[in-house]
């Protein structure tokens, strides 16, 4: 700002003659009464900003205009849009309201420019804060998308003029820009947007090697000239003999697109051979857009010779953020591979300009792509308990990836990103498919839900009501929205169980004659090292704090509850006097301990499981895992008699029953390699056998009996290794 020299009388005239650039910018889209609303709203910001500067020492008003102009000349937005970017940082910036804004220019842009104020500011791109901002940008898309195209047009400027910025500003808003912004552009369509932000963003985060390209590049300039001019003479010629009206040009690659794949190949400047790419642009009826591209790209193969590898048609099936063209790389006359972009001029529209140019087109073309995107984002955000940073992982990674289009067996076509799999597609058909999927049929071939897809497949989703979104499906998913689905429902999952939990603490907690307070609860936490009471009655619930644990805690704590209560019942005090005995513990597996027990059938517990013994009127006393899906039952109903038990340590060698759920795909054989494992590898018993088989997914119960946890888990882990098998859990009982 140093250098700067004010000349009140020369900015005035600058401004005027930057204000009717932007007006003849905005000429095609004018319509009566348009050019009187921009008036005002540059009047207003003029006025507003009357006494503000740039770091550059420039007047302020120059970045409202520079936006506005970027909206309507590289983006082709329209009125409301010029009229919210002269006013985009009034709000934030002067004394003027919301309220002021709405009474001059009605709610629509009021509800715009607060959608910009929102989110506005730099942020700061290593906190969840910045997550969460972007979260609420992403919500003003799902709400009007102008907001983040101003967005984007008032980003790309001062990206443009950052360089009397702080160095650590610059680094900044550099990374955020190339983080966030440049992938969004990309997904809106704007892609000579996108390429600028991704040049800019390198030139101050890299600015060696950003100058070293520059400079490689503009000392081939005169060369490449000549080249294009020769290539694309011959395809002229044939146009006009065919009666084909285009235009041909070549455009250059951006620096940072050559860098990437100078990085990705690990090859230096020289080797880069596409530093260019011919663009043809055909003008000509809707109709027939798809007819005429495929006409031209017949003429440029009959005269330069394709890679067949490298064809890319979109113009049959276009990119979701609308994206139509056909590419395809063909051999040069001196040898030299050259990419060639064929397209109509409504296609190169919308390539240009993206969302806007899209929406300008919509009625006629049925293409609906970012309609159906901006539809995910909707139900990704309609997921408020999704971490931020989580959102904003998932989010950043589906907004650059490549699309791959699968079919349902009745032929819709489902788009996904590259590298997705069957379990994606799941949750893409609906959420509770996705939650309930157990297997694919991917081309009439069964599949693990892990199965990564490929272009073209076909696609049959197999469910099971008895299957539940699992923690390990985090690991292979790539949609945004399966994430979020899984986490919300592992989410939901944990909160029942932690509910559970929260039960058997105040049980035990009553056992032990400590009061089940809030203050207490917190202590336990704290005591336990959980960070709040949902991990704690969650761990309890997983058995993770036993009774002993607790013990320990309650010596520690000294916080036992005074209760004088005796026991009147003949029952209570025969609990009482077994209570007493061995350290108040019921030994399981002690014979010396001479109690009259049995193991409960409803849930087959087994040496290593947290049990209890719960005292019945006919049948002696009964033990039950804690974790029995009637112990909620017998302990909130019949507490008194309720007895403490555990395994004991020196328990004679025996085996106990248990059951054994296996799914997986059905495969001849697959029984038999089961039962070899169980049978001949662990030496287990098998008491029963249950197997069925539905669309080619196998489910198998087996009962079988174990000498102890431990010896269950090995077996459990053993059958997981085993091929086509998705899931092995134990169950509860053989009933």
């Amino acid at each position: 700002m140093a250098d700067y020299v004010i000349d009140i009388e020369a900015e005035n005239k600058e401004i005027r003659k930057r204000y009717r650039a932007l007006l003849r910018a905005c000429k095609p889209t004018l319509q009566k009464g348009d050019k009187q609303e921009i008036r005002k709203a540059f009047d207003l910001a003029l006025e507003s900003h009357k006494d503000m500067r740039r770091k550059s020492g420039e007047p302020y008003i120059y970045h409202p205009i520079a936006v506005a102009q970027i909206a309507a000349e590289e983006i082709g937005l329209g009125t409301t849009s010029i009229v919210c970017s002269l006013l985009h940082d009034v709000v934030e910036d002067t004394s003027l309201t919301l309220e002021d804004i709405e009474a001059q220019f009605g709610k629509k842009v009021a509800k715009i420019i607060d959608g910009l104020t929102k989110i506005s500011g730099v942020f700061d791109p290593n906190s969840s804060m910045q997550a969460e901002n972007f979260r609420k940008m992403l919500l003003t898309l799902a709400d009007d998308v102008r907001v983040i195209l101003i967005k984007l047009a008032d980003r790309l400027h001062n990206m443009r003029t950052m360089e009397f910025m702080a160095r650590h500003k610059q680094l900044k808003i550099a990374s955020e820009t190339s983080y966030l912004y440049a992938p969004l552009a990309h997904r809106l369509g704007l892609y000579a947007i996108k390429s600028e932000l991704e040049d800019l963003s390198m030139k101050y985060t890299d600015p060696d090697t950003y100058k070293f390209i520059a400079k490689k590049l503009n000392e081939k300039k005169a060369e490449r000239e000549r080249f294009i001019s020769n290539f694309i003479a011959p395809i002229n010629e044939i146009l006009i003999e065919q009666g084909i009206k285009a235009e041909i040009y070549g455009r250059p690659k951006s620096i940072h697109s050559i860098w990437n794949k100078m990085r990705k190949k690990s090859i230096p400047f020289e080797e880069v051979y596409d530093l260019f790419a011919i663009r043809v642009i055909i003008d000509s009826e809707y109709e027939k857009e798809k007819t005429e591209c495929w006409k031209v790209y017949s003429i440029i193969t009959d005269l330069y010779r394709p890679n067949p590898d490298r064809l890319r048609d979109w113009v049959s099936t276009p990119k979701g953020n609308g994206y139509e063209s056909l590419h395809t790389t063909v051999m040069g006359p001196k040898g030299q591979w050259v990419e060639v972009q064929i397209r109509t001029k409504r296609m190169n529209e919308i390539a240009e300009k993206g969302f806007a140019a899209h929406w300008k087109y919509k009625e006629s073309n049925s293409d609906n792509g970012l309609d159906q995107w901006i539809q995910k984002v909707r139900d990704i955000l309609g997921s408020p308990e999704q971490n931020a940073l989580d959102f904003l992982d998932d989010f950043k990674m589906n907004l650059f990836s490549d699309e791959i289009f699968i079919f349902t067996p009745k032929g819709t076509l489902i788009q996904l990103p590259n590298g997705a799999t069957a379990l994606d597609f799941a949750f893409e058909i609906h959420s509770d498919i996705g939650a309930t999927c157990i297997g694919a049929k991917v081309n009439h071939k069964l599949v693990p839900l892990s199965h990564h897809l490929q272009n073209g497949d076909q696609v049959e989703i197999i469910t099971s009501n008895k299957q539940t979104p699992k923690e390990d499906w985090l690991n292979f998913v790539v949609t945004a929205k399966a994430k979020s689905k899984i986490r919300s429902s592992l989410k939901e999952e944990k909160r029942k169980i932690a509910e559970e939990g929260k039960e058997i603490l105040e049980r035990k907690l009553k056992s032990l004659k400590i009061t089940y307070n809030t203050d207490n609860i917190n202590k336990i936490a704290n005591y336990f090292k959980f960070p709040s009471s949902q991990e704690l009655f969650f761990n309890v619930a997983k058995g993770s704090i036993d009774i002993k644990s607790l013990r320990e805690y309650a010596a520690s704590e000294k916080i036992h509850e005074h209760n004088n209560n005796q026991f009147s019942s003949h029952i209570s005090g025969l609990v009482e006097k077994i209570n007493k005995k061995e350290n108040e513990t019921i030994l399981i597996g002690d014979d010396l301990q001479k109690v009259d027990y049995t193991l409960a059938p409803c849930c087959n517990p087994i040496p290593g499981d947290d049990i209890f013994g719960f005292l019945t009127v006919n049948d002696g006393i009964k033990i039950h895992r804690t974790s029995c899906p009637n112990a909620s039952k017998l302990m909130a109903n019949y507490g008194y008699r309720i007895l403490k038990a555990q395994w004991s340590s020196s328990q004679i060698e025996t085996s106990f029953l248990t059951g054994i759920r296996i799914i997986g795909i059905d495969d001849v054989g697959l029984v038999n390699k089961l039962t070899t494992v169980i049978s001949q590898e662990f030496k287990v018993n098998i008491r029963s056998l249950s197997i069925s088989s539905n669309q080619g997914i196998f489910e198998g119960d087996i009962m079988v009996h174990i000498n102890n946890l431990d010896h269950l888990d090995d077996l459990i882990n053993r059958l997981k290794l085993v091929s086509g098998i998705t899931s092995v859990t134990r169950y509860e009982s053989e009933n």
